[in-house]
């Protein structure tokens, strides 16, 4: 755990003297979601994964309190003081890479590179906000009761045998984020106008079954950022291809990380 911006941001870290890979993950999740980046990666590079506020171990803030995710890019830039790194590789899955994008644009100079699963610049859709809304009001009310979580398993993972493992972890949850992380998430503004700004060379993945986040919106960031490729589609995935799928993952990954040593 780290004291961060006045506030404790838990984190994992490899360590060694590679070079530093810092990773966000996506809403519901915590930084467990890169555990198969981390057994591969390392010695030859240094994997940082971070609870994001409300998530895994790091707690909320107080109910009144509203933050964006320009305030956790300073959580991240501000753990990477804590730890002494001056520049990384950035990266993050959904929300991860809500919060990796502003982090590449408050501080460009510190971003070597930029890795983005299932993701986007734009805001929360309309039709997607009003059914997240149902969704945390639900289970605001029921708490996390089968019938919730387990499609929710399922939109994030798929099929995999991991949806039981995660559904046991929101059980045993002191809270889950329904707080000031909801309105982050859903009131999130656009930076789609601003990814020219972006320069550094970037790789892209989104999971071929992804209901969460449609194919266009991985799309559009290939085609706004200057220095990304194509997104690489990761088959049979759904919203959280880190977890679900490192086989095809894991490559494409060590092999950017490669092309920027």
């Amino acid at each position: 755990m780290a004291t961060v911006n006045d506030r404790p941001i838990f984190f994992a870290d490899t360590g060694g003297d590679g070079p530093a890979l810092l990773l966000g993950h996506g809403y519901f999740l915590d930084h467990s979601t890169f555990s198969p980046q981390a057994e591969m990666l390392a010695p030859e590079q240094r994997l940082i994964t971070w609870d994001a506020r409300g998530h895994g171990q790091t707690p909320d803030d107080d109910a009144s309190t509203s933050y964006t995710y320009w305030d956790q890019a300073k959580d991240a830039l501000g753990l990477l003081d804590h730890l002494g790194i001056e520049r990384a590789v950035v990266g993050g899955l959904s929300q991860g890479g809500f919060t990796a994008l502003r982090i590449a644009l408050l501080a460009p100079k510190r971003v070597a590179g930029l890795v983005l699963w299932d993701t986007e610049a734009t805001p929360c859709d309309p039709v997607d906000k009003a059914a997240y809304g149902g969704m945390f009001a639900a289970l605001r009310e029921y708490g996390p009761v089968d019938d919730l979580i387990i499609p929710l398993s399922t939109q994030l993972l798929g099929e995999s045998a991991l949806r039981g493992e995660l559904c046991a972890r929101w059980r045993a949850a002191p809270a889950l984020p329904l707080g000031p992380a909801a309105h982050c998430l859903l009131e999130r503004d656009d930076v789609s106008n601003r990814l020219n700004e972006i320069t550094c060379p970037t790789l892209l993945m989104w999971g071929e079954q992804d209901v969460s986040l449609p194919r266009d919106r991985m799309d559009l960031l290939s085609e706004r950022l200057p220095n990304a490729g194509d997104v690489h589609v990761i088959h049979g995935a759904t919203h959280t291809p880190t977890l679900t799928h490192p086989e095809q993952v894991n490559p494409l990954l060590q092999q950017f990380l490669r092309t920027l040593a």
